[in-house]
Order: C-alpha cells, then structure tokens, then sequence
C-alpha cells in the first residue's frame, strides 16, 4: 500500500468509486479508494437497482434528473466494455390514498419546474401501462417514462476501470482503524495494512458513515436501517415499468432477465447493524406484492436478502466537511437513493471540495440543517 496520496476515499460503492473518477478527471493525482470489502459490496450491491426522478424535493429530483442523463451515456463516457444494463421502462407510482394522491400533485410540480417529464394519469391509464396492476380503491398515478434501472455491479465496474486508467489506486479488504489529526486538521488514514499521509479524506461508507466520523470525535445524525429484497424465477417479460406503492410501502420491477426484483419498507425496523433476511419480511411482501400486481402470485422465489440504509433525519443526504477535522467530508444519509444519483453527487461533490464551481447550491445538504431544523423532509421513500 502506498504510504501518502492527495485525496483518501473510504468506501467503494457508487459514490467513493464515481467520486474516484470524478476528481481524477479533474487533474487530482495519487487518489485511494478504500474498501473493506469487494467493490459494490454495501448498500450499492444490495439495493433494487432503481434509477427514478419522482421525487419530492428540488434537491433529490435535480440529482436524480442529471444521474439519469449520465446513466444514458455511462457506456460511452466511461468506455466500458460490458454494458451497464440501464433500461429505462419508467416508473409508475401508484396512489391508494387522497393523502398520496394530494402529494404526487405536489411533487410532480416540483418536477415539472425542473423539466421531468412526469405524467399523472388516471387509474385505467396506469392499468394500460401494466395490464396486470390491480386498481381497485386506485385514485390515479404518476408516471415518467425516463426512468429505469441499471445493474449496479456494472456501474461501479465501469467506475472502477475508468478510474484506474486515470490513475486511481483502490485498497479492497482493508479495513479503516483511525484517523489521525494535528491542530485540527486529518494528516493520515490508518488502516489494517498500515497509514496513508493525506489532507483530503471522503467518507463515502453509507451506513457506517456514522462509526468512521466517531473516529474524528463527531457523532453523524444518522443511523442504519435494514431494508430486505427478493428476487424471483425467470419469466416472459409482462411488466414494463416499476411499480411502486407507498401506502403497500412496495416497489417491484422485472429485470431484462425476466426475474422479478421486489421488496417493502418495514416502518418498524431497528435502528441497527442487522443485515439477517427475515421469514417475516418473505410474507409480508408477498402479501402486498400480491395485493397491487396479483398476477405474481405464482412466482418461485429464487433467493432474498438485506442490506442497510443510511436514514438521515430527513431522507437527504450530508455533503459536508466535518467540523473540528478540517479536510475531512462526508457524503452519506442517502436513505435508499445513493445509486440512482451517485454519477451526479459525485459531480457535485469533486466541484466543492476542489473549490469550483457547483452546478447546485450544495449548502442545502449540510449539517447546519439539523441544528437551525430546516430539514429536506423528503416525502417519496420507500
């Protein structure tokens, strides 16, 4: 391992391996990723895949907009040899409740003032994007053709090459131990196979954000989150879009494979470092899978599994440098959304820290927010 570098980055997801790239594309030398496992071996390997731009704040639909353009052209940008899988069958977003229904109009405003070309359509619309969906008590639904998902092994692959022809230097299996300061200031990483001398350290870690911030004394507001998924058997594909239904607390999308990927939000989920798949969770999403796309009903199950969400207090991320230890950010609490728009907080945050200019005011997403309680409530999470 070498023992100095310009910029340390812990964590190699979406968001360390973009970053990665991102800086070295810029002219920023000697970078290290960090990973304490396999690349995508986090959040980003586990989650659903999904790439949305519904979304209820300025800040998530602006990210998410400009990571879908990125997601278009990844293939090319990055001159990836494989393909990063990014089908853009749309999103349906269903609303059971007036509640919902009342707050899809608001949202879709949000959108629509930012150029997403989000439809709200009617109940017997929905039904003829999937013939399948059950619309009884359906009030309406939102639609945007643009989105889609991707396979996310492939994006971080395709990150990871890029940033190796730049000269990107990535540690896996190593473990981060500490991180040292003087006068207030980070000067080394310490890890399982010995210290980087650096000035710049990136903790893009997701959920374990929190535990490496403690290592500089600084107690991160937020906190991890179990959220299980399954997929099932290959079939005929029948589904174009994903499904999504908050009051079911469900998404579920087939894959250009022909499986089924699905999953629910358990509101009742400890706040802790459980990453164990549950029986409960099994029937509870067959229960509503069943419920809004009753065609499914019949479907093998071929594995599920968990992974972590990093839950801000308010389902928005944290751009920050952290105070006390000057040279050290952070970029996590993306609360479930870290990969649809890792290709553009990436952008966003080598502009910051390198002092260029940003193409969006990234002071919205720091933690001055907690303590003045002007919180990025997000409404769109499931």
């Amino acid at each position: 391992m070498q023992k100095t570098a310009n910029v340390v980055i812990i964590g190699g997801g979406i968001t360390g391996c973009a970053l990665a790239y991102e800086m070295a594309l810029r002219g920023v030398k000697d970078i290290v990723v960090i990973e304490k496992q396999y690349l995508a071996s986090g959040a980003t390997g586990r989650c659903g895949a999904g790439v949305r731009q519904q979304w209820g704040t300025e800040t998530n639909a602006i990210l998410a907009r400009d990571s879908v353009k990125r997601f278009e052209g990844m293939n090319e940008e990055l001159d990836y040899d494989l393909d990063i899988e990014f089908k853009q069958g749309g999103y349906l977003m269903v609303a059971y409740t007036e509640s919902e229904w009342e707050q899809y109009k608001k949202n879709v405003a949000v959108q629509h003032s930012l150029g997403i070309p989000t439809k709200m359509i009617t109940s017997e619309e929905a039904q003829e994007i999937v013939p399948h969906l059950n619309i009884n008590g359906l009030i309406g639904a939102t639609f945007c053709q643009s989105d889609g998902h991707a396979n996310p092994f492939h994006v971080v692959d395709a990150y990871y090459k890029a940033g190796r022809r730049l000269g990107v230097n990535y540690e896996t299996y190593t473990t981060v131990t500490g991180i040292k300061r003087e006068k207030g200031k980070v000067t080394a990483v310490q890890t399982t196979k010995g210290d980087i001398s650096t000035s710049i350290v990136i903790n893009a870690c997701g959920f374990a954000a929190g535990t490496i911030c403690k290592m500089v004394g600084f107690e991160l507001p937020l906190y991890p989150q179990r959220h299980q998924a399954l997929v099932t058997e290959a079939v005929e594909p029948c589904q174009g879009p994903m499904v999504i239904s908050l009051h079911h607390r469900l998404y579920c999308q087939q894959t250009p494979h022909g499986s089924f990927i699905m999953g629910v939000g358990d509101p009742n989920e400890p706040k802790d470092f459980d990453i164990h798949s549950s029986w409960e969770f099994l029937e509870d999403v067959a229960r509503q899978a069943i419920t809004v796309l009753p065609l499914l009903k019949n479907l093998r199950v071929v594995r599920q599994w968990s992974g972590l969400y990093d839950m801000s207090p308010d389902a928005n991320p944290i751009f920050a440098e952290i105070p006390d230890a000057q040279g050290m950010w952070v970029a996590a609490g993306f609360s479930g959304h870290g990969f649809m728009v890792g290709p553009q907080t990436a952008v966003l945050l080598a502009q910051k820290i390198l002092g260029q200019e940003c193409f969006m005011p990234i002071e919205k997403f720091g933690l001055d927010r907690f303590r003045r309680g002007e919180l990025l409530l997000e409404p769109a999470v499931v």
